[in-house]
């Protein structure tokens, strides 16, 4: 059974790559503008699959930006950029890496142009997210279950 699966030929491909679904908030607009600009980034991402078939997953890479001056909220981002995917004839070790690193890698740059574009239309100075190192938050991700697995214990994300 392990020679039939040998000769199965991968397949990746991108069926399509769209933005989701994204918000841009300026709670407090116009009095933020006034303020000396010494903004203080927090910046999270998350990674949802969606099988849609036995070779067609939906990868959702949600990117939030909280920007703040001081204490105050200057605009808060979220995008969520989305993509389908055919992946046929991998093994299962090799699904994780390529649904949780490589198709978010694929995924980000579109996600960073988003959120730059947004900022910009805000009213604010450029936003360039630096890239992110998808394959060194995938380890990270295996390295933080199999502790809680010895453990016993849970983390929370």
């Amino acid at each position: 059974m392990a020679e039939e699966n040998n000769n199965v030929e991968k397949q990746f491909s991108i069926q399509k790559i769209y933005t989701k679904d994204l918000s841009f908030e300026t709670p407090n607009s116009p009095a933020i503008f006034l303020e000396k600009w010494e903004p203080s980034v927090d910046f999270n991402l998350a990674t949802n699959v969606n099988s849609l078939d036995a070779s067609l997953f939906e990868v959702v890479l949600t990117v939030t930006i909280t920007v703040k001056c001081k204490e105050t909220v200057a605009y808060l981002v979220e995008v969520a950029q989305a993509g389908i995917f055919i992946l046929n004839g991998f093994e299962d070790e090799e699904m994780g890496p390529m649904l949780s690193s490589f198709c978010p890698n694929i995924l980000f740059p579109y996600a960073r142009e988003v959120v730059s574009d947004l900022v910009v239309k805000g009213g604010f100075q450029q936003l360039l997210l630096a890239p992110v190192n998808f394959d060194a938050l995938y380890a990270h991700h295996l390295q933080q279950l199999q502790q809680e697995q010895a453990t016993g214990n849970p983390t929370l994300n």
